[in-house]
C-alpha cells in the first residue's frame, strides 16, 4: 500500500478511536473530553513527561536484552514497512491523531468511568492492561505498551487534565517513528534490502 491510502486509512482509524470514545462516553455518563482543558500547563506537563518516556525509548533502543531485540525485530516487520515512505509532516499529524483518539478513548472514558466504580489506581491499571491488549503484536509489545498506558493513567490523575497525556503520547509516537523512519537501520528482511529514506537527515 503506498504512502497515502495508508495515511488517510491511518487518520480515519484514529479519528474512529475518538469518536468511538465520544459515544461511549455519552452512553457511560463520562463525558470524552470531560477532563481536557487548553491550557498552557498541560501542554507543559504532557511535553516534560515526554522525556522519561522518551528516555525509556532509547534504553529499549541500545538494550541488547533477548526481549527487546526480539521486540526490534517485531517493530521492523511490522510497524517499519507501513511508514517507510511517510514525510516528517505526516508522521507528525500521524502521531497527534493517535495521541488524541486513543487518549480520549482509553484515558478520557474508559480509565475516568472505571475510577468513578472501582477508584482511580485500579481504573489506571486495567485501563493500561486494555491498552497494552489493543497493542498486542507480540507479548513484549503488549507489556510495553500497558506500562506506557500505566504511566499515561498516572499523568492524567496528577494533571487533572487529559490534553496532558495525549501531548505526551503525541510526542512520544513522533520522535520513535520518525527515528524508525530516519534513524534506525532496517533489517533486510523487513524491507527488502534497503530503506529508500535510511540516509535521509
Amino acid at each position: 500500500m503506498t504512502r497515502r491510502p495508508l495515511f488517510w486509512l491511518t487518520i480515519g482509524f484514529e479519528g474512529g478511536l475518538a469518536v468511538l470514545g465520544w459515544g461511549l462516553g455519552a452512553y457511560l455518563g463520562t463525558p470524552a473530553f470531560g477532563q481536557w482543558h487548553l491550557t498552557g500547563r498541560g501542554i507543559g506537563l504532557g511535553l516534560l513527561a515526554s522525556v522519561p518516556a522518551l528516555l525509556g525509548l532509547a534504553w529499549v533502543v541500545r538494550s541488547v536484552w533477548p526481549p527487546f531485540v526480539r521486540f526490534r525485530r517485531t517493530i521492523d516487520h511490522t510497524l517499519a514497512p507501513l511508514v517507510a515512505d511517510c514525510t516528517l509532516v505526516d508522521l507528525a499529524v500521524l502521531s497527534v491523531m493517535a495521541g488524541v483518539g486513543e487518549e480520549v478513548l482509553f484515558r478520557g472514558v474508559v480509565q475516568a468511568a472505571l475510577a468513578g466504580r472501582i477508584g482511580p489506581g485500579l481504573a489506571v491499571a486495567v485501563t493500561a492492561l486494555l491498552f497494552g491488549l489493543a497493542h498486542f503484536v507480540s507479548v513484549t509489545y503488549a507489556v510495553y505498551a500497558t506500562l506506557f498506558g500505566v504511566y499515561l493513567g498516572v499523568l492524567l490523575v496528577v494533571s487533572g487534565n487529559l490534553l496532558a497525556p495525549v501531548v505526551t503520547h503525541a510526542v512520544y509516537d513522533f520522535v520513535a517513528l520518525a527515528y524508525l523512519v530516519y534513524v534506525r537501520p532496517p533489517t533486510d528482511a523487513a524491507h527488502g534490502g534497503g530503506h529508500p529514506r535510511a540516509s535521509s537527515p
